[in-house]
C-alpha cells in the first residue's frame, strides 16, 4: 500500500476565515513559550492577599502560564477572540427581574470552543496535536492574547482590544505545528485615562490593572459564603457578574460597536428574582448551568436573589415581603441571614 498523504497544515488566512463562521473576529498566533509577566503577576496577587480564595488561574500559576503544561511538545498558540457585544439589548419583561453581567446573557465560549476545535481537527489531520482551552483554568487567556498582539492589557484588567474595547471572550488552541507568531503586544491605548478606576462601585481596582478579588462585584455573587453587608447595597439589582469598569470605557463603549453579534434567541439578560427564589434546583440548573456556581450549590443564586429583592422590591410588595418571610424561616442560616437583611432593608426604603 502506498503512503498516506496526510492534508496540509492549514494556513493562517484558512484558519481565520474557518473562524470567521463562528463570529471570531480577531486571531492571533504566538509561541507556546512560559508566560513569564503572567506567573509573576499571579504570584504577587497571591502574596498581597488579592485572590479572596478564587482559584481558576490563582490555582496552580506555573500550570497555568505553561501551555507546554497543556500539552507536551507544543509550538504554538492560536488564540481567537470573540465578541459578546450584542447587535442590540434587550428590554426586562416585567417583573422584579436582576441584572445579568454581558457575557452570561448566553455560553458564547460554547460557539468560541466549536470553532476553535474545528481548527483543531483540521491541525490533527495534518498530523499533529491540537487541544481548545475556552474559560479554562488551564490557560491565563489574556496574557496569550497579549503576546499574541490581540490588544493590550486596560487599567481595569481586561484586554482590551483595539477600535473594539474589552466585550470578547477569549480562547486558545494549543499545537505541536509550528506556526510564525503573527505579532507584538499592542501597546497601551488607555493613556492618562482612569474611568474604570473611577466607575467601580466598590473601588475593586487598586491600581492600574490590579483588582483585589474580595471587592469585585463579579467575584462577591460567584463565591459561596455569606455577603459582607458592606456591598449588599451596592449590589443593587445585579444577580450575576458586573460590566461596570467596562461600561464606563471609552474605548468600549465609543467603538464597541464595530464588533457585535446577533442577540441569539436563547440569550437572558435579566433573571427572574421570584422564579429564582421559588424555583427547584434542578430547573434552576436547567435555566441558569453555564454559569459558575459554587459546587453547583443554587443556594448562592437564591442568596443572591434575596439581596436583589431587599434592594429593589416595592416595600409594599406582598409578594416580597412572603419570599423574605418564607427564607427567614427556612432552616438555612445563610439564606436566613440575607432575608433578614432583606427585610431591614425595605423597611429603611419605605
Amino acid at each position: 500500500m502506498g503512503d498516506v498523504i496526510r492534508p496540509q497544515l492549514p494556513s493562517i488566512e484558512q484558519i481565520v476565515g474557518e473562524l470567521a463562521e463562528f463570529d471570531i473576529t480577531h486571531v492571533g498566533i504566538t509561541s507556546a513559550d512560559v508566560l513569564g509577566r503572567a506567573r509573576s503577576e499571579l504570584h504577587d496577587r497571591i502574596d498581597r492577599g488579592l485572590t479572596d480564595s478564587m482559584q481558576f488561574t490563582f490555582k496552580n500559576p506555573e500550570r497555568s502560564t505553561d501551555p507546554r503544561a497543556a500539552m507536551p511538545g507544543a509550538k504554538s498558540v492560536i488564540v481567537a477572540a470573540r465578541p459578546y457585544l450584542t447587535d442590540h439589548d434587550p428590554e426586562p419583561a416585567a417583573g422584579l427581574r436582576a441584572r445579568i453581567g454581558r457575557y452570561a446573557w448566553v455560553d458564547h465560549y460554547a460557539t468560541l470552543r466549536t470553532g476553535l476545535r474545528q481548527v483543531g481537527r483540521q491541525i490533527k489531520a495534518a498530523g499533529h496535536r491540537a487541544v481548545a482551552f475556552a474559560d479554562d483554568n488551564s490557560m491565563v487567556d489574556r496574557a496569550i492574547a497579549h503576546r499574541a498582539g490581540i490588544g493590550w492589557f486596560g487599567k481595569n484588567a481586561n484586554l482590551l482590544v483595539p477600535g473594539a474595547g474589552s466585550f470578547f471572550v477569549l480562547g486558545s488552541l494549543v499545537t505541536t505545528a509550528p506556526y510564525e507568531p503573527t505579532g507584538a503586544p499592542v501597546a497601551d491605548g488607555c493613556g492618562p485615562c482612569t474611568r474604570c478606576l473611577d466607575g467601580c462601585p466598590t473601588g475593586a481596582i487598586i491600581e492600574p490593572g490590579v483588582i483585589d478579588a474580595a471587592r469585585c462585584l463579579s467575584w462577591v455573587l460567584q463565591k459561596p459564603g455569606t455577603i459582607d453587608p458592606v456591598f449588599r447595597e451596592m449590589i443593587h439589582d445585579r444577580i450575576y457578574g458586573c460590566d461596570d469598569c467596562q461600561d464606563v470605557c471609552p474605548i468600549t463603549v465609543r467603538l464597541g460597536q464595530r464588533s457585535t453579534v446577533p442577540l441569539p434567541p436563547d440569550a437572558i439578560a435579566w433573571a427572574d428574582v421570584h422564579w429564582i427564589l421559588t424555583a427547584s434546583d434542578a430547573d434552576i440548573e436547567a435555566r441558569h448551568g453555564q454559569w459558575y456556581i459554587a459546587d453547583r450549590n443554587m443556594r448562592w443564586l437564591r442568596r443572591n436573589a434575596l439581596v436583589v429583592l431587599g434592594n429593589v422590591a416595592e416595600p409594599s410588595s406582598t409578594t416580597a415581603v412572603e419570599l423574605i418571610t418564607r427564607y427567614r424561616s427556612s432552616g438555612d442560616p445563610i439564606l436566613a441571614e440575607h432575608a433578614a437583611w432583606a427585610a431591614d432593608r425595605l423597611v429603611s426604603r419605605s
